[in-house]
């Protein structure tokens, strides 16, 4: 009886266990960033972008890098829609499956209707926050983002 009693509080134990047990998704990094900010802020710092960031014309003006910026940390926004049809007015295209930009570096080696491949520039936001260089890459268009008019 005593061993019956050892017995089961170890398999209650290991059932226990088990209910947190890392998942496979726990490995996987986040594919959208959520904004966190754990300091609370004067009541006079803003809460919402300025106006200005309403107008299109601004964001002609802007550099590559704060369009990146403005679209991967204001996700949601109005103002994420216009930094990304900026982008795409520069050539450049997101892919849905990488959830990254890329722009042709050269016309590409090869061109079919399902993809096209070559060497691209890509924005590499999760490692470096920078552009590099993918040779050999396979866009394909059925991870293309067209909905959005340049």
């Amino acid at each position: 009886a005593l061993r019956a009693a050892a017995a089961s509080r170890r398999l209650a134990a290991l059932a226990l266990s088990m209910r947190k047990a890392p998942r496979k998704a726990d490995s996987e990094r986040p594919r959208q960033y959520v904004p966190r900010n754990p300091y609370a802020t004067p009541a006079a710092y803003p809460t919402s972008p300025a106006a200005a960031f309403d107008d299109a014309r601004v964001f002609e003006k802007l550099g590559t890098d704060t369009l990146f910026f403005v679209f991967y940390y204001q996700q949601g926004t109005h103002q994420q829609y216009l930094a990304a049809r900026e982008l795409k007015k520069q050539s450049w295209r997101y892919h849905k499956k990488y959830m990254t930009w890329f722009q042709r570096h050269e016309e590409p080696k090869v061109t079919t209707d399902q993809f096209e491949q070559g060497t691209y520039v890509y924005f590499d936001y999760e490692t470096g926050w920078c552009q590099r260089i993918k040779s050999d890459f396979t866009f394909e268009y059925t991870y293309l983002e067209d909905e959005l008019q340049a």
